[in-house]
């Protein structure tokens, strides 16, 4: 018995090694798979590509989605005031100003959480170009101090079309706010996206910086002094993008924006003296978009707190407790922490897909998951950064990490972690929506190939046929309540993308990207 277990202890060893050796290959294999399950960079290059394929007016040199070409260069011609440039805000070719300031406000917000990302990925000129493109639009648009134009062409006649934006024949009438026809929303969102972009090109342009802050001061201030609803003053937005929120969220929004830009303690005291008046202190949410401001409002309001609790005020800082209970309800409801009801409309709980994506609405429902991604990942650093956990009413404790992952879950989804395997960040991936609902994208032509108005609708929009065009970095409207998708040219609710689909992702496959770098090198 001796003899043979000498001869077969080195044989021994080298199995029991052989083992060791695999299993720290499944292990270190697993974690591989566990932190690079997608390439986050190159989810973030596609998404800031998007916006390229958004713009108005005449496009630069450097432009690289080639198939775009100028349009709309007689913009604001019929007022005797120069409105060439800004984004279109989806498939079709209106400039809607609520949308496109809530676009640029979250793009600033994405490069100021995750500047040394962005950088990191090679992505940093692409960021400021992104964002430059719609602030040179607001500075033109802003043309008195009590004067915003707010939109350019009409839904209506925009819909009865289908042509490329080279091609429009349609009205380009351009709206505006004044004292006369106030409309808050609007403005104190593009005071938010100004401010914001204001802190952006501090470092790169401070002239520009200081140009964007005084427009952002204005605005607020006639936002806040000729208090009214936008849709009411332009009637032309009412179908498309109405206010159902009212003014309130966005003029604690810019407040808080103006606040973070300046430092100067007026922008706090409004904040706190209009916590009641204007709901940011009283209005628990469970969805963040374009219209609905209060749970991003909120969750700055919180991170004021953390970050200058010890100088304020006790009434300040009790104000601020209230808004960031509210701030972290929606967290709480995202994360389905609260406690469960029977009752449907009671229960404060976001619903889930069977596959965990957060649903709120049936039309672009993936614009309230990139918006609940970026809130959740950037609350999740604040709280790490204070030490701190999210109190919520089915947990004593929540840590921060809580929360990333989470977000990266509703990012994983998109990119094609789910049941149909789609990809519905549009170029990303071996699959993905082909029939986006986009009137250049799905269209041909170019090169002087006139295509009419309706024309469209037969030669193009008809047609079964994948688009001619990638649309690349475009979030579509996504799945419905059971992760279904139809990849359909006409089912405009899932395969329509946004401006505002997009932005928010932007900041969120950073700060993804980030995550898997320092996890691959502690490896």
């Amino acid at each position: 018995m001796e003899f043979s277990f000498f001869i077969f202890k080195p044989l021994l060893q080298y199995y029991l090694r052989l083992l060791l050796l695999l299993l720290l290959c499944v292990n270190y294999n697993s974690q591989l798979g566990a932190i690079a399950s997608f390439n986050y960079g190159e989810a973030l290059s596609k998404s800031l590509l998007y916006f390229e394929a958004q713009r108005s007016g005449r496009l630069p040199h450097l432009q690289r989605v080639k198939w775009r070409e100028s349009s709309a260069l007689t913009d604001g011609l019929q007022q005797g005031v120069d409105l060439v440039g800004g984004y279109y805000d989806a498939g079709d070719h209106v400039k809607f100003g609520l949308p496109m300031a809530f676009t640029i406000t979250m793009l600033s917000w994405s490069a100021i959480e995750h500047a040394d990302e962005i950088a990191s990925a090679g992505e940093r000129r692409h960021a400021l170009e992104a964002i430059k493109w719609g602030t040179d639009y607001f500075l033109k648009a802003h043309t008195h101090p009590d004067v915003l134009w707010v939109q350019v062409g009409e839904g209506s006649t925009d819909h009865y079309c289908w042509q490329r934006p080279e091609d429009m024949t349609t009205s380009r009438r351009a709206y505006k706010i004044d004292s006369d026809h106030p409309g808050s929303e609007v403005a104190a969102e593009t005071a938010a996206a100004m401010a914001a972009a204001s802190m952006v090109f501090r470092t790169w342009s401070p002239s520009y910086s200081a140009l964007l802050l005084r427009h952002a001061r204005e605005l607020f201030e006639f936002a806040d002094r000729r208090r009214g609803r936008y849709d009411s003053s332009v009637p032309a937005a009412k179908g498309y993008y109405p206010s159902l929120s009212g003014y309130g969220d966005e003029l604690l929004w810019a407040a808080l924006w103006l606040r973070r830009a300046t430092g100067d303690s007026q922008y706090l005291d409004y904040v706190v003296n209009n916590a009641y008046e204007l709901g940011g202190a009283t209005w628990a949410v469970s969805e963040f978009s374009w219209d609905i401001k209060y749970a991003g409002l909120q969750l700055m309001a919180a991170k004021l707190l953390m970050d200058e609790g010890p100088k304020l005020s006790t009434h300040q800082r009790r104000i601020l407790e209230e808004y960031k209970s509210k701030g972290e309800h929606y967290v709480c409801a995202c994360l389905n922490l609260h406690r469960p009801s029977n009752n449907s409309r009671a229960n404060k709980n976001v619903r889930r897909t069977p596959a965990g994506l957060l649903y709120v609405r049936q039309w672009n429902n993936l614009q309230y998951v990139s918006t609940a991604a970026f809130l959740l990942a950037t609350y999740s650093d604040h709280l790490a950064s204070a030490g701190l956990f999210l109190r919520c009413p089915t947990d004593a404790a929540v840590p921060s990490a809580a929360l990333l992952s989470f977000a990266r879950t509703q990012a994983d989804y998109i990119l094609g972690d789910n049941p149909l395997r789609l990809s519905y960040l549009v170029g990303f991936g071996h699959r993905y929506p082909s029939r986006v609902h986009h009137r250049a994208a799905s269209s041909g032509g170019g090169g002087g190939d006139f295509v009419g108005c309706t024309e469209g609708y037969h030669r193009w929009f008809g047609r079964n046929r994948s688009n001619p065009h990638v649309v690349v970095g475009a979030v579509v409207g996504g799945p419905d309540s059971a992760d279904g998708f139809r990849d359909v040219r006409s089912n405009f609710m899932q395969t329509e993308a946004c401006t505002y689909n997009t932005a928010p992702m932007v900041g969120v496959f950073a700060r993804l990207n980030r995550e898997i770098n320092s996890a691959i090198a502690s490896i």
